[in-house]
Protein backbone atom coordinates (compact mmCIF):
# COMPACT_ATOMS: atom_id res chain seq x y z
CA UNK A 1 0.00 0.00 0.00
CA UNK A 2 3.02 2.28 -0.26
CA UNK A 3 1.49 3.73 -3.39
CA UNK A 4 -1.23 5.37 -1.26
CA UNK A 5 1.00 6.79 1.48
CA UNK A 6 0.62 10.45 2.30
CA UNK A 7 2.88 12.71 4.30
CA UNK A 8 1.33 14.67 7.17
CA UNK A 9 1.09 17.95 5.22
CA UNK A 10 -0.12 16.13 2.09
CA UNK A 11 -2.93 14.58 4.11
CA UNK A 12 -3.93 17.97 5.56
CA UNK A 13 -3.96 19.51 2.08
CA UNK A 14 -6.02 16.63 0.66
CA UNK A 15 -8.54 16.84 3.51
CA UNK A 16 -8.82 20.60 3.09
CA UNK A 17 -9.41 20.19 -0.65
CA UNK A 18 -12.28 17.89 0.32
CA UNK A 19 -13.64 20.36 2.88
CA UNK A 20 -13.64 23.24 0.37
CA UNK A 21 -14.87 21.02 -2.49
CA UNK A 22 -15.69 23.36 -5.43
CA UNK A 23 -13.88 26.31 -3.83
CA UNK A 24 -10.50 24.61 -3.32
CA UNK A 25 -7.88 26.98 -4.77
CA UNK A 26 -4.52 28.20 -3.44
CA UNK A 27 -5.43 31.13 -1.19
CA UNK A 28 -8.64 29.52 0.09
CA UNK A 29 -6.70 26.34 0.96
CA UNK A 30 -3.98 28.35 2.72
CA UNK A 31 -6.52 30.32 4.77
CA UNK A 32 -8.52 27.21 5.72
CA UNK A 33 -5.42 25.26 6.81
CA UNK A 34 -4.15 28.22 8.84
CA UNK A 35 -7.51 28.79 10.51
CA UNK A 36 -8.23 25.15 11.34
CA UNK A 37 -4.67 24.08 12.08
CA UNK A 38 -3.57 27.29 13.77
CA UNK A 39 -0.35 27.11 11.83
CA UNK A 40 1.35 29.26 9.27
CA UNK A 41 1.50 27.92 5.70
CA UNK A 42 3.71 29.35 2.98
CA UNK A 43 2.03 29.61 -0.40
CA UNK A 44 5.18 28.12 -1.99
CA UNK A 45 5.04 24.99 0.18
CA UNK A 46 1.31 24.67 -0.52
CA UNK A 47 1.73 25.07 -4.30
CA UNK A 48 4.54 22.53 -4.38
CA UNK A 49 2.43 20.04 -2.38
CA UNK A 50 -0.55 20.57 -4.69
CA UNK A 51 1.61 19.93 -7.77
CA UNK A 52 3.12 16.80 -6.16
CA UNK A 53 -0.34 15.43 -5.24
CA UNK A 54 -1.57 16.14 -8.75
CA UNK A 55 1.47 14.37 -10.22
CA UNK A 56 0.75 11.34 -8.00
CA UNK A 57 -2.82 11.30 -9.34
CA UNK A 58 -4.42 12.11 -5.98
CA UNK A 59 -5.75 15.50 -7.15
CA UNK A 60 -6.75 17.02 -10.45
CA UNK A 61 -7.29 20.66 -11.29
CA UNK A 62 -9.03 23.00 -13.65
CA UNK A 63 -8.68 26.69 -14.40
CA UNK A 64 -11.58 28.97 -13.47
CA UNK A 65 -12.64 32.08 -15.33
CA UNK A 66 -10.18 35.00 -15.49
CA UNK A 67 -10.75 37.35 -12.56
CA UNK A 68 -10.46 41.16 -12.84
CA UNK A 69 -9.46 41.37 -9.17
CA UNK A 70 -6.51 39.09 -9.94
CA UNK A 71 -5.42 41.10 -13.00
CA UNK A 72 -7.16 38.73 -15.40
CA UNK A 73 -5.44 35.67 -13.96
CA UNK A 74 -7.72 32.64 -13.44
CA UNK A 75 -7.76 30.61 -10.22
CA UNK A 76 -6.74 26.95 -10.35
CA UNK A 77 -9.31 24.77 -8.55
CA UNK A 78 -8.45 21.33 -7.17
CA UNK A 79 -10.49 18.19 -6.60
CA UNK A 80 -9.79 14.80 -5.05
CA UNK A 81 -9.60 11.95 -7.57
CA UNK A 82 -10.79 8.37 -6.96
CA UNK A 83 -7.13 7.43 -6.44
CA UNK A 84 -6.81 10.27 -3.91
CA UNK A 85 -9.88 9.00 -2.07
CA UNK A 86 -8.14 5.61 -1.74
CA UNK A 87 -5.04 7.33 -0.32
CA UNK A 88 -7.13 9.25 2.24
CA UNK A 89 -9.08 6.14 3.21
CA UNK A 90 -5.83 4.18 3.61
CA UNK A 91 -4.40 6.93 5.83
CA UNK A 92 -7.57 7.06 7.96
CA UNK A 93 -7.59 3.28 8.42
CA UNK A 94 -3.96 3.23 9.58
CA UNK A 95 -4.59 6.02 12.07
CA UNK A 96 -7.77 4.41 13.39
CA UNK A 97 -6.06 1.05 13.79
CA UNK A 98 -3.21 2.67 15.73
CA UNK A 99 -5.60 4.64 17.97
CA UNK A 100 -7.62 1.52 18.65
CA UNK A 101 -4.46 -0.42 19.56
CA UNK A 102 -3.26 1.99 22.26
CA UNK A 103 -3.95 0.51 25.72
CA UNK A 104 -6.21 2.85 27.71
CA UNK A 105 -3.62 3.14 30.47
CA UNK A 106 -1.08 4.55 28.01
CA UNK A 107 -3.22 7.69 27.59
CA UNK A 108 -4.48 7.93 31.18
CA UNK A 109 -2.48 11.08 31.79
CA UNK A 110 -3.30 14.45 33.29
CA UNK A 111 -1.83 17.85 32.43
CA UNK A 112 -0.40 19.53 35.52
Amino acid sequence: MKEYQLGEFEEIVMLTVGVLYDEAYGVALKNEIEERGQRSVSIGALQSTLRRLEKKGFLDSRLGEPDKERGGKPKRFFRITAYGKKALTHSKEIRSELWDSIPKIALDLKIR
